[in-house]
């Protein structure tokens, strides 16, 4: 992608609202932000500071919103972004933020960085300054519907497996089902009995659901590389598919960020609020379990812990239900020493596991979570995100590390108390 310097300036200038503004306003640099950050707490590199990830941005609210900063401009004393800027940064934004907003959780004066990072990346997206490989996962999601590149023909291979496994009929375009089902690419090619664990649940719950044949993908890769209209589009697809289809919720699987583009920032990408509902596949199984249709049977007490994933729990809200199904089925759960809304991250969300040269620099702060197991001295880790299961996989096998990572949809699954044997 060539690079366009005057058009992501351009468009940075613009994505400096209200909100930035007073956050900039409002910053006191404290540092507090740094010593919440994975990548600065393991590497002590002070450019990975997440305030100073933003500087090309503050520098341009500077120079166009303060009178000092005006007047600064007029009298030659300002130093003006440059193109050299863009690409000393473009490894700061991208390699070394996952968005995971701990940073913003711990900051005095409330400034969500988080979501000032998500905003400079529409800057210096639309300069051309991101990652190839994001670049072409968004190409990959916008032209063939999925960033890994999964067809409709994948998915029916994946889904003709799951129905030869468990004799169950997965319905595909079923117009006025209850529910509508996402899935994320790495479900269906990494991790499939994502499907068969869901597809057994529904059956014995009685759940009315259906996938859309138009938009099955989850991923919503125009929020990674920040790119509104791109974001939108992969949006107004999966709306178009629940709205044809007449259902009352679509449901965001085990995946961080889809969850937060879906549910979150969707109404706002197409400007309109939609005619059915979002909700997490955790809540699902949670209000399912609670209203007696998922019966669970017996417990396993292998000592494990939950990764929250930050999407889901930190920046989603859905805290209390994994550990609500958890507690049903898991009698060795132990937490981890920061947990639920403070649990460090993987390290390879928002779009940085989909970013090749960050691989080096993702797998040296996988240390974080490192430590974290070490502590509690477990062998398996539930997760509910697959880019999270897939990152924490490849860094407990680059650190020769004993421990099992699993989805909670799936250990649930494995004790469901199936309709022939309940006494209801």
């Amino acid at each position: 992608m060539e690079h366009d310097f005057a058009k992501g300036v351009e468009e940075l200038g613009l994505q400096i609202d209200s909100r930035i503004a007073a956050y900039f306003s409002s910053c006191i640099h404290c540092g507090l932000c740094a010593e919440a950050c994975l990548f600065y707490t393991e590497t002590d590199d002070p450019r990975y500071t997440p305030i100073y990830k933003l500087e090309p941005m503050r520098r341009l609210w500077k120079a166009q919103h303060t009178f000092w900063g005006k007047f600064a401009v007029k009298l030659g004393l300002s130093k003006p972004l440059t193109e050299q800027d863009f690409a000393d940064w473009e490894e700061l934004v991208y390699d070394s933020c996952t968005m995971c907003g701990r940073c913003s959780m711990v900051c005095p004066v409330g400034n969500d960085i988080a979501y000032m990072i998500r905003k400079e990346r529409e800057g210096f997206s639309s300069a051309g300054y991101s990652p190839v490989g994001m670049q072409e996962a968004t190409h990959r999601a916008l032209t063939i519907g999925s960033p890994m590149g999964v067809t409709l023909k994948t998915l029916r291979a994946a889904l003709a497996h799951v129905e030869k496994d468990t004799g169950l009929n997965i319905p595909m375009d079923q117009q006025g089902a209850d529910y509508m089902t996402l899935f994320s690419s790495m479900e269906i090619v990494n991790f499939p009995e994502y499907i068969e664990s869901l597809a057994r649940i529904f059956a014995a719950a009685g759940v009315s659901w259906t996938i859309s044949s138009e938009a099955f993908e989850a991923t919503n890769s125009g929020i990674q590389i920040g790119s509104h209209q791109a974001a939108a589009e992969l949006v107004g697809r999966v709306v178009n598919a629940a709205e044809s289809l007449g259902v009352k919720y679509v449901i965001s699987p085990e995946c961080g960020h889809a969850y937060s583009a879906i549910r979150w920032e969707g109404p706002n990408l197409i400007g309109r609020p939609y005619r059915f509902q979002v909700i997490h596949i955790l809540e699902l199984l949670d209000e399912l379990q609670k209203s007696g249709r998922l019966q669970l049977s017996g417990h396993t007490d292998t000592p494990l812990t939950f990764h929250d994933p930050c999407q889901i729990v930190r920046r989603g809200g859905v805290v209390e239900s994994p550990r609500d199904l958890l507690g049903k089925v898991a009698s060795g759960f132990v937490e981890m020493a920061d947990h639920g809304t403070m649990n460090w991250c993987c390290g390879g969300g928002g779009g940085v596991s989909a970013n090749e040269r960050a691989e080096e620099l993702r797998l040296k702060v996988f240390d974080r979570k490192r430590k974290q197991l070490d502590e509690l001295g477990v062998t398996t880790m539930v997760t509910a995100c697959a880019n999270c299961r897939i990152v924490l996989e490849e860094g407990i096998e680059d650190r020769e590390m004993n421990v099992e990572v699993i989805g909670l949809t799936e250990l649930l699954a494995e004790h469901l108390l199936l309709p022939e044997k309940r006494t209801d």
